[in-house]
């Protein structure tokens, strides 16, 4: 397991739970919560990502320098595809919880 990817997938996630507390005002579950459930949903997302193979099509579009940087351990396509499935999957996961606790208090 890469401790980078780790942190970048949590770094990523709680970022991607906070812009959608912020832009989304009705599923805002606060800071903490945002980051919290942005972190939890980076983290899979992210592991789910790695497991599927993030270099696919990003991969094939690699620019020369990518490639150099690929050949000598760095593999910026899979780092840039972590970064954003994370953010992606942290913003999903606010969105879902903030969607269901703004149900939950309608009926309550």
């Amino acid at each position: 397991m890469n401790l980078t990817a780790i942190i970048l997938q949590l770094i990523s996630g709680g970022v991607g739970g906070n812009i959608v507390g912020s832009v989304l005002q009705k599923l805002n579950l606060g800071p903490v919560g945002n980051s919290i459930v942005g972190i939890i949903g980076g983290v899979l997302t992210g592991q789910l990502t790695n497991m599927l193979g993030s270099g696919g099509t990003a991969a094939t579009a690699a620019t020369a320098a990518t490639t150099a940087a690929a050949s000598s351990g760095f593999d910026l396509s899979s780092l840039l595809a972590n970064v954003g499935g994370a953010g992606l999957g942290g913003a999903a996961l606010t969105a879902i919880v903030g969607l269901v606790k703004s149900q939950m208090s309608k009926t309550a």
